[in-house]
């Protein structure tokens, strides 16, 4: 008979191979605590690449204030229970309002993890007789969150529009329920957007809802940093808004927007809030003034653009491909053909990080197979010379390890693949 841990004595599961070696280098690296543009790696000062802090609010001295007179008054405690029970307070009403106000929605909800929103948010709402119809490469906290919710589901492909009308029309041939439409506004991998306008026709046409996880383009797009919605003009059509505070607001948490009586539901029905402690103080008191630097961070989010722009175009001047999309992810793609991680996508890490520019690398099956990709993450708070310098480090990795980072024949289908 096997026994429950024989697994954990493997290299299978997910990482598998890296956890069996004791890795703590490509995975799971131990970091200076403070986010920021530099950031130590292992005793040595890193121009940093993979932090979401998108305007760069994670230091801003006004927030910390607020947060220590918010531990003064309330410690990390306050307020203690559920939102259901004793963990609602007149600052989490107001906050709420606020955001639903910033959504263009009629309410909204704080959820205290935005992996847990989403999860709570699908699960509450979707039924064993509705359907789901989520874009192959949505989030892993939408997957979960439709298992989570037993609900048959379906998929289409990758921001393809006829593929997710001929998944409509077939659902809707036998529908006993509801339909959901589930995606990410702006895809935090690849950095495409999500085609919202043509998403948003079907969805009517075809008598569906329409819930959208924008924890990439709240703060980043849009009018007041509203999201990939509002960037499309689409945002009162969007049935369920959904944005993080883990990114631009450099926080912690993540709401759910919509009509009264959608929210009053999740309010009641998501497990994910109803069993959970409410948000604490400390992160209400803070995030509600986050949300007026959002709403008035054009210039925070110009500048996010211009770095965004500059570190794109300089690499894509060096021969790499750069993925497509508005929104400031830089993904930049390399080929492997049979090569494995350790051999080339292992030592084009290695080399980066030991010149000083800490970047995170994708394989298989977030991207296709054959391709390696740095997710890169310009911010309002990076600077010409940090941009410069990662684009000459670029330029000597190029060199020195002999790369042709330029795509051909299938490696560029592959990746326009990706991008629908």
């Amino acid at each position: 008979m096997a026994d429950l841990f024989d697994k954990c004595k493997t290299a299978e599961g997910y990482f598998g191979q890296f956890r069996a070696m004791g890795d703590n280098y490509y995975t799971r690296p131990t970091l200076d605590s403070l986010p920021g543009t530099r950031m130590d790696f292992m005793g040595k000062e890193q121009i940093m690449w993979s932090v979401n802090n998108y305007l760069g609010l994670a230091q801003n001295e006004e927030i910390k204030e607020i947060a220590k007179t918010a531990i003064s008054t309330h410690s990390i405690s306050a307020p203690m229970g559920s939102r259901m029970m004793s963990g609602t307070t007149t600052d989490h009403l107001e906050f709420e309002k606020k955001l639903a106000a910033f959504a263009q929605k009629e309410a909204a909800m704080v959820f205290n993890y935005g992996y847990l929103g989403v999860l709570g948010t699908i699960s509450s709402l979707v039924g064993q007789d509705d359907i789901i119809i989520m874009d192959k490469l949505a989030h892993a906290s939408i997957v979960d969150g439709v298992f989570l919710s037993r609900a048959p589901f379906r998929v289409f492909k990758h921001n393809d529009m006829n593929s997710l009308e001929i998944v409509l029309k077939r659902v809707n041939r036998e529908r006993k329920g509801g339909v959901l439409i589930v995606a990410e506004g702006t895809y935090g991998m690849t950095g495409d957007l999500a085609k919202l306008p043509e998403m948003c026709e079907l969805k009517e046409k075809y008598d569906a809802r329409i819930f959208i996880d924008d924890a990439h383009g709240v703060g980043t797009l849009g009018e007041m940093g509203r999201g990939t919605a509002d960037h499309f003009g689409v945002q009162d059509k969007i049935d369920i808004y959904f944005g993080t505070f883990a990114k631009s607001f450099a926080s912690i948490g993540g709401f759910s927007a919509s009509d009264k009586d959608v929210i009053d539901w999740i309010l009641f029905n998501a497990r994910t809030q109803v069993f959970a402690k409410s948000l604490p103080m400390v992160y209400v008191r803070t995030l509600t003034r986050t949300l007026d630097m959002i709403m008035n961070g054009d210039d925070l989010r110009k500048k996010m653009r211009d770095n965004s722009n500059k570190l794109k175009n300089g690499l894509r001047d060096l021969g790499f491909y750069v993925g497509e999309g508005e929104s400031p992810i830089c993904a930049v793609f390399t080929p492997l053909e049979d090569r494995v991680l350790e051999e080339i996508g292992g030592k084009m890490i290695t080399y980066l990080r030991e010149k000083g520019v800490f970047v995170t690398g994708i394989l298989y099956p977030v991207i296709p197979l054959g391709l390696f990709m740095f997710r890169m993450i310009p911010t309002a708070a990076h600077s010409d010379e940090e941009i410069e310098t990662t684009i000459k480090v670029f330029k000597e990795m190029r060199d020195d390890l002999k790369l042709d980072p330029s795509m051909k024949g299938e490696d560029l289908a592959s990746i326009r693949k990706i991008y629908g």
